[in-house]
């Protein structure tokens, strides 16, 4: 069995957080210091397929369900809270409907449970163009990047992925091949008769179509408990680009 690798700081309250989609646990290591400084052990974790996890052909969110409840069998943890953030909410909201009965309270971050059409189409094709066989650096791969990403902000999300594979060769931590090849999973909605009865936070960002009015009575009807709420000045991005907010609401939530 493989296990999903992590980093953990802080004691206390367990907390496990997963990133989203192309993201790894690094993305979210200085709001992870700030709920530590609460009195929490946060486990900023590491997806299949991202950041220094495993890689394998096999991707889903039954597969990544299952790898949360290994994770948290190996290190025997008790009622946790789970936060997740687009794909990572995604799993979270698998996780709960198959393994409810251990879990403190789950927080969503941008994303409903239902099916998104594949939507990242040109950011998997312009890193399906990198040549690494002639990137020295990483300006390099952002010269190359920005030839069909403008989006600074983007490219430099997905460039946090880069490491030097051997001494002289760059690579992406995730596994590009696979994950390009899964897009109408990575999509995939909550089968329509799953329910999950505990507390649930669902966070949109204001500027974000990624949830919307018309998902309301859908994540009523799979978390009957949930509560929704909205992170101002923010898009799909919402814990990095307010991340005050984002903050307040999610610990309100945790200690109310």
């Amino acid at each position: 069995m493989s296990l999903l690798h992590s980093k953990i700081i802080g004691k206390g309250k367990p907390l496990l957080i997963l990133h989203g989609f192309l993201g790894m646990s690094d993305n979210w290591k200085t709001l992870g210091n700030r709920y530590a400084a609460e009195g929490m052990e946060v486990h900023l974790i590491d997806q299949r397929n991202h950041g220094k996890s495993f890689h394998s052909s096999d991707f889903d969110y039954t597969f990544l369900a299952n790898d949360l409840a290994n994770y948290i069998r190996h290190h025997a943890i008790e009622t946790p809270l789970l936060l997740g953030h687009s794909m990572g909410g995604k799993t979270v909201m698998q996780y709960a409907v198959d393994h409810g009965d251990n879990i403190a309270k789950i927080i969503i971050a941008d994303i409903a449970p239902k099916y998104y059409p594949p939507h990242h189409q040109d950011i998997m094709n312009a890193l399906d163009s990198l040549d690494f066989g002639t990137i020295t650096n990483r300006k390099e791969a952002d010269d190359q990047l920005a030839k069909q990403l403008s989006n600074l902000g983007i490219r430099q999300f997905l460039l946090k992925n880069l490491y030097w594979k051997t001494k002289e060769q760059l690579a992406f931590r995730f596994h590009l091949e696979v994950l390009k090849n899964k897009m109408e999973e990575i999509g995939d909605g909550l089968d329509p008769m799953a329910t999950y009865l505990g507390k649930t936070l669902f966070l949109r960002g204001e500027k974000s179509e990624y949830i919307l009015p018309s998902d309301y009575d859908t994540i009523k009807r799979h978390f009957p408990k949930s509560e929704i709420q909205t992170v101002s000045k923010a898009g799909h991005w919402l814990h990095a680009e307010n991340p005050d907010e984002f903050f307040k609401k999610t610990l309100d939530f945790i200690n109310p």
